[in-house]
């Protein structure tokens, strides 16, 4: 791991544990086992090197493509919704604390939300293709459709720990039941026995 690399992965880290007034650049480089200097050298500044870092961390979602010619939608959906789940737990920290200083500090949501608008993106189009390629009988807005996934896979995500008792069936057997259930909505033919 490069110099770089080492201080975005501390920045994340130490952000996700202090927010943005605790996550001082001394924290930040002995975090990263480098000086001050360093960190200086290769950011210019904390809000560069946050920005960066919170970026990056947010991009690294690899929840795979959704295939262009649908054949398998709840397979493909599961697998998708599976991975972007996963996604937003390992980084529910980072998450909660972004969304803490929001108001605050107004500049760190333009790092972290792209890549959620870019699955969003992916998966209208992916509903769009299942309406089209007539795997959907439903007629539906796909955007109202993908937020409605993406909403829910982000409540199980950041909530799921908070108030147990809202989720008392498995995070996989609950993942399969949320595809179902917008399949269903879509109109698309899904047996109960198909679990993925």
């Amino acid at each position: 791991m490069t110099v770089r690399e080492q201080l975005l992965a501390a920045a994340a880290r130490v952000y996700a544990e202090a927010g943005y007034r605790g996550a001082t650049t001394r924290r930040i480089a002995l975090a990263a086992g480098v000086n001050e200097i360093t960190l200086f050298r290769h950011f210019g500044s904390k809000e560069t090197l946050l920005h960066e870092a919170i970026a990056r961390a947010g991009a690294e979602i690899e929840s795979g493509e959704l295939p262009e010619i649908p054949v398998d939608p709840v397979r493909e959906l599961t697998r998708w919704a599976r991975a972007h789940l996963a996604h937003m737990r390992d980084r529910r920290a980072l998450i909660r604390t972004c969304m803490g200083e929001m108001e605050e500090h107004p500049g760190i949501i333009s790092s972290i939300d792209k890549p959620p608008v870019r699955a969003a993106m992916a998966l209208a189009g992916y509903l769009r293709r299942l309406r089209d390629g007539k795997l959907a009988a439903a007629r539906f807005d796909e955007q109202v459709a993908a937020t409605m996934l993406m909403g829910t896979l982000f409540g199980d995500a950041m909530g799921r720990d908070m108030m147990p008792e809202m989720f008392t069936r498995s995070t996989d057997a609950s993942l399969r039941e949320y595809v179902r259930l917008l399949l269903r909505g879509i109109g698309v033919a899904v047996d109960q026995a198909d679990d993925t």
